[in-house]
């Protein structure tokens, strides 16, 4: 267990999760890609590229400049993509698709915070067409995600918020102080040496099934390293955690969808740049 029931005499605190391979065990946008295929968003040969994105991110994640790229290719992807479109679909798959893949440990943990008082948060790169409805159905109490802008229910393209590296720890602190967050006394979960800034901003950092550059720093700062091996439907443990305590806030929202393809512009560059050395 983590501890006692908080004192509530004293600051609120709260326990901060990465979403994909700290929660479940796939990418969240990559994991949609079908169902976006099915409703005619993407076409075939995107979602043939998208199942291979998803092997190298399992494998080994993307760096900074990776992002950037797959920033880039989510801008140019979703751009006119009917916004109620992309919430209905994965409504509709939500339960197929992320409940079968979410990691016991997790659940259990998101469990333990509660019982414990403290706030759950999802902080994603994805965003909150993806990521709040996940949110839900994990019972977290708010969703830090990337932001697009939206005209006439549509994505314009143009990246309005993005939840990744130091920006996650920004809103990390922005809601420290809106909540009376002690952020000493909080916890912090990720995958990825990209979270770094997020996992240095709290009292209790953890790598989760990391990648090896966060490995290392976690060993070099004594982090505790979690291994999260069991994905399990929700209803197959206490039904009740699939309801959240309370509507999760959406802190900052976006199309988290569009992601599921951005994965590729990395790997073509990597390609490109290989053969150019050949």
């Amino acid at each position: 267990m983590l501890g006692v029931v908080e004192n509530h005499s004293l600051p609120r605190t709260a326990a901060f999760f990465d979403l994909d391979k700290t929660v479940i065990a796939k990418s969240s946008a990559f994991t949609f890609s079908k169902s976006f295929y099915q409703g005619g968003l993407i076409n075939r040969r995107a979602v043939l590229r998208t199942a291979y994105a998803q092997f190298v991110f399992l494998a080994g994640g993307a760096d900074h400049d990776q992002m950037e790229r797959m920033r880039a290719y989510l801008s140019a992807l979703c751009r006119g993509w009917n916004v109620q479109q992309v919430k209905e679909i994965v409504a509709e798959t939500l339960h197929d698709l992320i409940d079968p893949i979410i990691y016991d440990e997790a659940a259990s943990l998101i469990e333990e915070h509660h019982i414990a008082g403290r706030d759950v948060v999802i902080v994603s790169t994805s965003g909150a067409e993806v990521v709040e409805p996940i949110g839900e159905l994990l019972g977290a109490d708010r969703v830090v995600a990337t932001r697009m802008v939206v005209e006439d229910g549509a994505f314009t393209g143009e990246v309005e918020y993005y939840a990744y590296g130091p920006t996650k720890a920004e809103a990390i602190a922005e809601l420290a102080e809106s909540e009376g967050y002690d952020l000493s006394r909080c916890y912090a979960y990720s995958d990825s040496a990209t979270d770094l800034p997020m996992l240095e901003s709290v009292g209790h950092p953890f790598a989760v099934n990391p990648d090896r550059a966060l490995r290392r720093e976690a060993a070099a700062r004594g982090w505790p390293v979690l291994s999260f091996n069991r994905p399990v439907r929700l209803k197959q443990r206490r039904p009740s955690l699939s309801m959240p305590p309370r509507p999760v806030l959406a802190v900052a929202a976006a199309v988290g969808a569009a992601a599921a393809t951005a994965g590729l512009v990395w790997y073509t560059n990597r390609r490109r740049a290989l053969y150019a050395r050949v």
